[in-house]
C-alpha cells in the first residue's frame, strides 16, 4: 500500500474514506467537528441517533454522505476525552484498518494520527498507525491456491493527516520499515517447517545482505561449527537429515571502532523435541521455534532501510531437532564452544544448547551488548501467558531499557529474576551443568544456563514463547519482539 501525509481540514480531502474519531457521551476531537460542521451537524446526529458507547475500537460507518469530497465515512470509538491512552489508540488503529479494508473503498485518509495522545508526538502517532495498518493488511498466501477467498483488499492509498509534517514523515518512514521486519519475521515463520529449512533461512539472509550495501552476510556450515568446537549446537542438528548452517549478518552504520550491538535469535526451524519427543497435539506450532530467528533478520532488514547510525550483529543459530538415529539421547554429555560439559537430561531443551555456542561466538566481536531472543520454554507461557515476553539479563540498565521500549513499542516485557540460587537446580553429577533444572521456575534456569556463557558482555535475554505466535482460529506468527528491538534500537540511535 502506498502511504503518505496531508495537512490541513479533513473535509478539503478527497477519499473513498475518510476516517474520524470519536469520544464517549459523543464528543468530537477537532478534526471531527470540522467536519462534522461541513456537513451540516450529520455526523452529531447519527451519534444521537444509534447512541454508540464511544469505547476504543467501536465503529461506525456511514457509507454515503450528502455532499463533500469524502465518499464514506468510517467513526471509530476513543474512549474518555482527554484520556486517550497508548492502548486505546491502537485499539482505535486496528478497528480503524479492519473496517476500511472490508468496505471497498481504494483510498482512505485516517485524521487519528491528529489526535492528542497522553505524553506522545506525531513521530510515534504516525509509526504506531504505519505499523498496525500494515499488520491489519497483513495476509500469508505462500502456500496457498490463489482462490477468491485470498484476493488482497481493493485499499491501495492511505494518507495520514498530521499537523507536524516533518515529524509524520519521520514516524512514518521509521513505521513501515518496522512493520516491513515484522512482515518478513512473519513471512519466514508461517513457512512451514519443509520449506524453511536452516539452509533456507540461510538463503534468505544471503538476499538481504545482496540488497543493501551496509549488511555483510556469511553462513557458518557445520565444518566451520566442527572447527569452532560448537559440540552443543552441533549435538542438536545429529538427528536431522538437514544440516545445521549458523547465520551471520553484519552491519555497519557506525563509526569502524564502534562496538556493535549484537542480536541472536533461536532458528529451530522444526521442533519436534528429539528423542524426548514432543506430544502430538499441536506438534506443528513447533515449526514457529524459529520466530526469535525470523526476527533476527527482520530487524537487520530494518536497519538497513532505516540507515541506523550504529553497528550490528546478527546471529541466528539455524537446525532441526529430530529423533534420528544419531540423535542427542538423555543422559549424553557434550562439550560446549566455551569448554562448559553438559549433561542432556531432556533433548527437548535444545534450543539452550544451539544458543550457548552462539553467545560464545559473539564474544569474538567484543560487543556494546547482547540480547538474545528465543522461544525457549512453555513455563514462560505459565508464568506469564501471552501477554508479555519473559526478560531476564546480567545489567539492569540494558533491561530497564528493554522494558522501556516495550512500553513504548506496545510489545512489552515482563523482567524475571535470575539469582543465583537457581543455578543449584542446573547442578549435574556427570559434567559442568545440566541442560534443564526440573519442574520450578523453567524459563528462569533456562536463562540460568545461558548466562554462564555471557558473563564476558552486558546481556539480555528475551523468552518469546508465548508471545511470537497465536494459536487456535487466529493461528499464525505475530511478529514479536520485532517491535520491541525496534524501537530499542532507535531510542539507542538518537
Amino acid at each position: 500500500m502506498d502511504y503518505s501525509i496531508e495537512t490541513g481540514f479533513p473535509e478539503k480531502h478527497a477519499c473513498g474514506c475518510l476516517i474520524l474519531g470519536y469520544f464517549e457521551k459523543r464528543k468530537l476531537p477537532a478534526a471531527t467537528q470540522a467536519m462534522d460542521d461541513a456537513l451540516d451537524g450529520l455526523i452529531s446526529r447519527l451519534l444521537k441517533r444509534d447512541d454508540p458507547a464511544g469505547k476504543p475500537g467501536e465503529t461506525l460507518l456511514v457509507n454515503h454522505l450528502p455532499h463533500g469530497k469524502a465518499e464514506r465515512l468510517l467513526l471509530v470509538g476513543l474512549g474518555k476525552e482527554g484520556d486517550t491512552t497508548d492502548k486505546d489508540y491502537r485499539k482505535a488503529l486496528s478497528a480503524a484498518i479492519k473496517a476500511v479494508k472490508d468496505c471497498g473503498a481504494n483510498d482512505a485518509l485516517c485524521a487519528l494520527t491528529d489526535l492528542e495522545v497522553a505524553q506522545r508526538d506525531s513521530r510515534w502517532k504516525t509509526r504506531q498507525a504505519a505499523i498496525a495498518f500494515e499488520e491489519g493488511l497483513y495476509q500469508f498466501t505462500q502456500c496457498k491456491s490463489g482462490n477468491d477467498s485470498n484476493k488482497p483488499p481493493k485499499l491501495k492509498k492511505t494518507a495520514f493527516l498530521c499537523a507536524d509534517r516533518d515529524a509524520a514523515a519521520t514516524g512514518l518512514a521509521q513505521g513501515l520499515a518496522i512493520a516491513r521486519g515484522m512482515e518478513l519475521a512473519k513471512d519466514l515463520a508461517n513457512l512451514p517447517g519443509n520449506l524453511c529449512t536452516p539452509a533456507y533461512l540461510a538463503e534468505q539472509a544471503e538476499r538481504l545482505a545482496k540488497q543493501h550495501k551496509k549488511l555483510k552476510a556469511k553462513i557458518l556450515n557445520e565444518a566451520d561449527m566442527e572447527e569452532l568446537r560448537m559440540g552443543a549446537l552441533l549435538s542438536v542438528s545429529k538427528g536431522s537429515r538437514q544440516p545445521a548452517k549458523l547465520i551471520v549478518l553484519e552491519y555497519k552504520g557506525g563509526d569502524a571502532k564502534a562496538k556493535p550491538v549484537v542480536l541472536v535469535g533461536k532458528g529451530l526451524t522444526f521442533d519436534a523435541g528429539g528423542i524426548s519427543l514432543k506430544p502430538a497435539a499441536g506438534m506443528d506450532e513447533m515449526k514457529y521455534d524459529m520466530c526469535g530467528g525470523a526476527s533476527v533478520l527482520g530487524l537487520m532488514q530494518m536497519a538497513a532501510e532505516l540507515a541506523l547510525p550504529m553497528n550490528l550483529v546478527g546471529l541466528v543459530p539455524a537446525t532441526e531437532n529430530l529423533p534420528g538415529g544419531n540423535a542427542n539421547k538423555p543422559g549424553d554429555i557434550v562439550t560446549s564452544m566455551a569448554g562448559i560439559t553438559i549433561e542432556i537430561l531432556n533433548t527437548d531443551a535444545e534450543g539452550r544448547l544451539i544458543l550457548c555456542d552462539t553467545l560464545t561466538y559473539a564474544e569474538r566481536y567484543n560487543p556494546e551488548l547482547v540480547v538474545d531472543m528465543a522461544t525457549l520454554t512453555g513455563a514462560c507461557i505459565v508464568a506469564l501467558g501471552r501477554q508479555p515476553s519473559g526478560l531476564m539479563g546480567n545489567d539492569d540498565a540494558l533491561c530497564d531499557e528493554l522494558l522501556k521500549a516495550g512500553d513504548e513499542a506496545g510489545d512489552r516485557a515482563w523482567r524475571m529474576p535470575i539469582w543465583d540460587e537457581y543455578q543449584e537446580q542446573l547442578k549435574s553429577n556427570f559434567a559442568d551443568v545440566a541442560n534443564i533444572g526440573g519442574p520450578d521456575g523453567g524459563s528462569i534456569t533456562a536463562a540460568c544456563f545461558l548466562s554462564r556463557f555471557a558473563k564476558k558482555f552486558r546481556w539480555a535475554h528475551l523468552d518469546i514463547a508465548g508471545t511470537a505466535w497465536k494459536t487456535g482460529a487466529d493461528k499464525g506468527a505475530t511478529g514479536r519482539p520485532v517491535p520491541l528491538i525496534a524501537q530499542f534500537l532507535l531510542n539507542r540511535a538518537k
